[in-house]
């Protein structure tokens, strides 16, 4: 069992245009995708930062999981993405470990991507998420 390497690290912003400009402006950033994502409450912007990957995440209202998290912590870093072969896989051996998981079972996330989300408790403090193109 071993991640591919970081995918992405998902960071909470209030203004996503603003976010978006920041990154670009201060680290040349280059924006892959923007995406409205109704049933989980978030609009989302890839942004690519030299070999790297940035997930902004603004909330589509105070009442979402992103408008929550805002509203204790502030905006930062949200979660981190590791990639792996395959999601379902990875997520078994993860469980076989005693891993306390949020999701049993991959789900279609954003920008194509086939996602689940581990719980903090079990990566010290964390939200972790495993990616997979599919």
């Amino acid at each position: 069992m071993e991640a591919r390497g970081i995918h992405h690290v998902g960071l909470a912003v209030a203004d996503l245009d603003e976010a978006v400009s920041t990154y670009e402006r201060l680290f040349g950033g280059r924006l892959e995708h923007r995406v409205r994502v109704d049933d989980q409450g978030v609009e989302a912007a890839s942004v690519r930062v030299g070999s790297g990957r940035v997930e902004l995440l603004a909330p589509l209202g105070d009442d979402t999981p992103v408008g929550k998290f805002l509203a204790k912590r502030g905006p930062g870093m949200h979660h981190v993405a590791y990639e792996v072969e395959d999601v379902r896989v990875f997520l078994r051996e993860l469980a076989g470990h005693g891993v306390e998981l949020i999701d049993a079972e991959p789900r279609r996330g954003m920008f194509g991507l086939e996602v689940a989300f581990v719980h903090p408790d079990s990566v010290h403090g964390v939200l972790t998420e495993v990616v997979s193109s599919g």
